[in-house]
């Protein structure tokens, strides 16, 4: 009868735990609850007007486009790639891999970095040599608690050593 005891016990404590560490869904309703007005909303800092965007973009068109399209057009494309986006669901999964493997690894991950590269030769016809963008997680090393030093001037910001996301969806037409 003991030995039953500590199965069950056993039992209930699994079920809390895992309902305390498993992932949610989040669903709609939680969201509408979450943000119910938009006077609650505060806009991030680095948060530009639609307007400004339109014209970063614009001035980008006039004095990058012929460049890069040429550069396309060496290596038998019409136009190159101008922006690469990413679903919500695919950014959130790679923050939290991201976050999870930092920790593993001893990091403390406070940002990313987005980079410009270029396919190769032989990335097939679909991506040969077009611009890509891939996102980098940056941080920092953990300081151990007991460290009789608690600050170091050598731990800066600086990418992570956990791979990089990559393949979002790209194109070459201006914002919308």
């Amino acid at each position: 009868m003991k030995k039953l005891s500590y199965i069950i016990l056993g039992f209930i404590i699994g079920a809390v735990l895992t309902y305390y560490f498993c992932p949610k869904s989040i669903d709609t309703e939680t969201m509408e609850t979450k943000v119910k007005t938009a006077e609650e909303l505060v806009r991030p800092d680095g948060a530009i007007e639609q307007d400004y965007a339109q014209k970063l973009n614009k001035n980008w068109t006039e004095y990058r486009e012929p460049a890069v399209d040429s550069a396309a057009q060496r290596q038998g494309r019409e136009k190159d790639n101008r922006w690469t986006e990413w679903s919500l669901e695919e950014l959130e999964e790679y923050l939290v891999y991201s976050q999870g493997m930092a920790d593993l690894l001893g990091y403390k991950m406070n940002g990313v970095r987005v980079y410009l590269g270029v396919y190769g030769e032989d990335s097939g016809p679909k991506k040969k040599n077009l611009t890509t963008m891939f996102i980098v997680p940056r941080g920092k090393k953990k300081q151990e608690a007991a460290s009789m030093i608690p600050f170091s001037f050598q731990n800066r910001n600086k990418n992570l050593p956990i791979d990089p996301l990559n393949d979002g969806n790209g194109g070459s037409g201006g914002y919308e």
